[in-house]
C-alpha cells in the first residue's frame, strides 16, 4: 500500500470540521481527516485499512464526530447497507465489499457494475444494478465471510416462460416492447416489507416492481411516474411511497384479493418542477421525508391523514439521500455535507453539519451505537460519496450546546438556519 505525498498534502488541507456553528473551521489535531488516505490495489479481497482514532484522540471526540474514513480508487460509492456492525458497499465497480470492525471482512463480485442499491434481510442480501436486475446473495452459515449468489430477479426460467406469451409484452417506449417482469433501465432503489415477504424495486424505466421473495416471482409492475423513479419506500400498513424525476411524490396502498396483490394510487403529496431525489419514512410511518434537487427536504405528518409539516432548509445543492433513526433525520447532499436534524413534535432542529467529503454524498446508512445509554442515544452513521470514500460518524441524540445555538442564531456560519423551527405552509 502506498499513498502519494500530493494526496497527503491535499488531504491535510481539507475541511474536516464537525462544528455545528462554523462549517468552515478546520478541526483540531485529533481529527482523523489529517491522516493520509490509502491507495488500494484493485483486488476485491485485498485488505483495506480504515483510519482509526487513537485512545487519546477518541476522548476528544465531539458529540458528532468522524471516527473512520476509507478512500479507495475503485469508483464512486452509490449504495450502502449496515446491520450488526457489518457494512456492505456498492460502487461502479463489480465488487460488493463487506466491512467489519472498520476493516475489510470480505467481498463478492457481480456480473454487472454500478451497484445502485443494497438491502439486507436475514441471511440474504439483495443488490440492484445498472442492468435492471436484482441479484440475491446468501451468507454461508459456516463461514460468514463467504457470500454466494443464490438468485436473480427475474429468474431465467420466468423470463423464458413469459417470452413465449404475447400477453407478457408491454410498450416501454414508442414502438418498443419488453417483458413486463423485466426492468428495462437501471434500478435506482430497493425497499422491503419484511412481514409480507415483498421486495420493491424502483427504476429509471418509470416503474416500480413488486417481487415475492419466497419464490422470486414478479407479482406486479406499476407504471408509476412520467420520468425516472428515484426512490421507493415500503412503510407500515401496506403504504408505499415513490419519488420521481418528474417532481412528484406518490402514495400507493397495497390491496389484496385472495392471492392477488395490487397497488393502487391514493394520493400525490408533491408536484413540483424540481426532481424528487430521495425519500425516507420513520419506523412508525408517522413522518415522510422527501429530498429534492433544489436542496430542500419537505416532510409530511401522518395523523388521520398525511398533511404537509414543513420544509428543512440546510443544503445549498440537491439532496441525494435521506435516512431516519429514532428522532434523528440525516440528509446527504451534492454540497458534500450531511445535515443532522432532530425532530421534536413538528419542529426540526439542525444539531450539526457533518463535513469532510470532497464530493457529493450519495448514500447513507445508520445503525444504533452499542455504547448508547438511556441518557445518551448514539448512532453510527455511514456516508458514501462520489469522492470514492466511505466515512463513519458517531452522532449523539444529545442537544447541542446552548452557546453554540446562540452563535448560530447570531448568524455565524454559512448554513441557512431558516429550518429552526421548520417552516409551516
Amino acid at each position: 500500500m502506498s499513498s502519494s505525498s500530493a494526496a497527503d498534502e491535499d488531504f491535510a488541507n481539507r475541511n474536516s470540521s464537525f462544528s455545528v456553528y462554523d462549517p468552515n473551521r478546520l478541526s483540531g489535531e485529533g481529527s482523523p481527516m489529517m491522516m493520509s488516505p490509502w491507495n488500494q490495489s484493485s483486488s476485491p479481497f485485498t485488505k483495506s485499512a480504515w483510519s482509526n482514532f487513537s485512545e487519546t484522540a477518541s476522548q476528544k471526540i465531539p458529540q458528532h464526530g468522524l471516527i473512520g474514513s476509507l478512500v479507495r480508487e475503485e469508483g464512486h460509492i452509490y449504495s450502502l447497507a449496515a446491520k450488526n456492525d457489518i457494512l456492505y458497499t456498492g460502487s461502479d465497480s463489480k465488487n460488493i465489499r463487506v466491512w467489519k470492525n472498520m476493516k475489510e471482512f470480505s467481498a463478492f463480485k457481480s456480473n454487472s457494475g454500478l451497484v445502485k442499491a443494497i438491502i439486507i434481510s436475514g441471511d440474504k442480501i439483495f443488490t440492484g444494478h445498472q442492468d435492471g436486475k436484482v441479484r440475491v446473495w446468501k451468507i454461508n452459515p459456516k463461514n460468514p465471510s463467504v457470500h454466494k449468489r443464490v438468485g436473480t430477479f427475474p429468474t431465467f426460467f420466468d423470463i423464458f416462460k413469459a417470452s413465449i406469451r404475447p400477453s407478457s409484452y408491454v410498450e416501454v417506449k414508442r414502438n418498443r416492447t419488453a417483458l413486463w417482469i423485466k426492468h428495462v433501465d437501471a434500478i435506482s432503489c430497493l425497499s422491503i416489507d419484511q412481514e409480507e415477504g415483498l421486495l420493491y424495486s424502483a427504476s429509471w424505466d418509470r416503474t416500480f416492481k413488486v417481487w415475492r421473495i419466497g419464490n422470486s416471482k414478479c407479482i406486479e409492475s406499476v407504471k408509476a411516474h412520467d420520468d425516472a423513479v428515484n426512490s421507493v419506500v415500503a412503510s407500515v400498513d401496506g403504504t408505499i411511497y415513490t419519488g420521481s424525476a418528474d417532481g412528484t411524490v406518490k402514495v400507493w396502498k397495497r390491496q389484496q384479493n385472495g392471492k392477488v396483490i395490487r397497488h393502487a394510487p391514493v394520493q400525490t403529496l408533491l408536484s413540483q418542477e424540481c426532481a424528487v431525489t430521495a425519500l425516507a419514512v420513520n419506523n412508525s410511518g408517522s413522518v415522510v421525508y422527501c429530498g429534492s434537487s433544489d436542496g430542500l427536504v419537505n416532510f409530511w405528518e401522518h395523523e388521520k391523514q398525511l398533511s404537509h409539516g414543513g420544509v428543512l432548509k440546510g443544503h445549498k445543492l440537491a439532496v441525494l439521500c435521506l435516512s431516519v433513526a429514532g428522532n434523528l433525520v440525516f440528509s446527504g447532499s451534492a454540497d458534500k455535507n450531511i445535515c443532522v436534524w432532530r425532530r421534536e413534535a413538528a419542529v426540526h432542529t439542525c444539531l450539526s453539519v457533518l463535513t469532510g467529503h470532497t464530493g457529493p454524498v450519495k448514500c447513507l446508512a445508520v445503525e444504533e451505537d452499542k455504547e448508547s445509554t438511556s441518557g445518551d442515544q448514539k448512532w453510527i452513521v455511514y456516508s458514501g460519496s462520489l469522492d470514492k470514500s466511505v466515512k463513519v460518524w458517531s452522532v449523539s441524540d444529545m442537544a447541542i450546546d446552548p452557546n453554540q445555538m446562540a452563535m448560530m442564531h447570531n448568524g455565524q456560519g454559512d448554513v441557512n438556519w431558516d429550518s429552526i423551527p421548520s417552516a409551516k405552509y
